[in-house]
């Protein structure tokens, strides 16, 4: 069988290192020159040819660094005659950029899965993509997965005879009820307007949340316009608790200070992003065990979407 080789970006090297170490495989060695234009060169310092070869970067602030990056480590690994190169993207930024909403906008998410698969990316491993349909924007075969398990894993020990897990909008109302199911409570959803990138109106809670302990759930918080929101609504209809979970803990515009300083029990994200861990009220929960066994299984040939039967 081909060996595994696995490299890591920039972007998040503590996931990097954590995945390496539930596969036993070492990270292989990667320098990242910036010339005096400030253009970037990737030199993958490990032997490539023939290999099954795995490059982890998420695309996180600054995204446009890091996508540059994982193109040229993707380039350099093809140029290296590697047998497949997976790109292992657990955050997919372009995912918001699913259609043409205006006149005369890119939809930057095709445009970035033409963009990989042209710089020699044959399979891409991602976690919860924003809309469904970017997985069919991919030309070569992507593996999605998501972290409902172990977002309602952390929840499952607790009492949970007046939960409800509330979705911010009913395009995630699937993912919440799945999320809810696995939990054994009712589900709602929110009637969510989106009026720009910074305003939101939900007008409505569709669903039974008064005197309830509510689990808001949705695939990332960036500026946490929905969520805040969101607190409004419940607020209003006399929720008793809120407790908020996401899978992408993105946290821009100080999301996670005022999120953690308001009303909420507790704030739950996965390591897909860096984090910072020093907020009393903040749980991230790892991804790298599962990422870890569905790189495995890719290299193995074997089936990944049995992860998830439930």
């Amino acid at each position: 069988m081909r060996e595994i080789v696995v490299f890591g970006g920039s972007a998040h090297p503590a996931l990097t290192a954590e995945i390496c170490a539930f596969l036993a495989v070492p990270q292989q060695p990667v320098q990242l020159e910036r010339f005096a234009n400030d253009c970037l060169e990737v030199q993958l310092q490990a032997n490539c040819r023939e290999r099954d070869v795995f490059v982890i970067q998420p695309l996180v602030n600054p995204v446009q660094e890091h996508l540059v990056e994982l193109l040229l480590m993707a380039d350099a690994a093809r140029g290296a005659s590697a047998a497949r190169v997976t790109a292992v993207i657990p955050h997919y930024a372009y995912g918001r950029s699913d259609k043409k909403d205006k006149p005369r906008i890119s939809i930057g998410a095709r445009l970035v899965a033409d963009l990989l698969v042209t710089a020699g990316v044959d399979r891409v491993l991602t976690l919860t993509l924003h809309s469904p349909q970017v997985h069919g924007f991919f030309s070569v075969p992507v593996d999605h997965l998501h972290a409902l398990r172990e977002l309602s894993a952390h929840f499952r020990d607790r009492d949970l005879s007046r939960a409800v897990v509330v979705a911010p909008d009913l395009g995630y109302a699937k993912s919440a009820a799945d999320f809810a199911r696995r939990l054994g409570v009712p589900v709602a959803a929110g009637a969510k307007e989106r009026i720009s990138d910074t305003e939101v109106r939900i007008t409505a809670i569709i669903g039974e949340v008064a005197g309830r302990d509510v689990i808001v759930i949705d695939d990332e918080i960036s500026r946490g316009t929905t969520v805040f929101e969101l607190l409004d609504r419940l607020r209003e209809q006399g929720a008793r608790s809120v407790a908020v979970a996401c899978t992408h803990g993105l946290f821009a515009d100080n999301a996670l200070d005022k999120l953690t300083a308001a009303d909420v029990t507790e704030v739950v994200c996965t390591n897909s992003a860096p984090v910072p861990a020093d907020y009393p009220k903040l749980h991230v929960l790892s991804v790298a065990p599962a990422l870890a066994e569905a790189i495995s299984r890719i290299h193995n040939g074997e089936s990944v979407s049995s992860l998830f039967d439930h």
